[in-house]
């Protein structure tokens, strides 16, 4: 392990030119959320929304029910797609009886 010392003046300067970047960071993603920040979902989190097993929301993936996007070895659900899955799922109820 190699220990690297610098001045005060030095770090103090690191630290508030990272803290300038971190915030042109936060302004950026703030401007363009809306646009390209959509919440995704992995499959446990779909799974625990749906109350399905993995292998149930895999048969979803197979018959093209729930739209999905691959990323290396890792499958991500944007949340509008569950949302409009459940609302194609859910059925009417039924009036009671008198």
């Amino acid at each position: 392990m190699e220990i690297v010392n610098i001045e005060a003046r030095t770090y103090e300067a690191m630290i508030s030119c990272f803290e300038a970047f971190a915030e042109k960071v936060e302004v950026t993603l703030g401007r363009h959320g809306d646009i390209r920040l959509k919440k995704w979902l992995d499959n446990q989190d779909v799974c625990q929304m749906l109350d399905i097993t993995k292998r149930t929301l895999q048969s979803y993936r197979d018959k093209g029910l729930l739209p999905f996007c691959r990323i290396q070895h890792k499958i991500f659900y944007k949340l509008e797609d569950v949302e409009k899955l459940l609302e194609l799922s859910s059925h009417p109820r039924k009036a009671l009886m008198p």
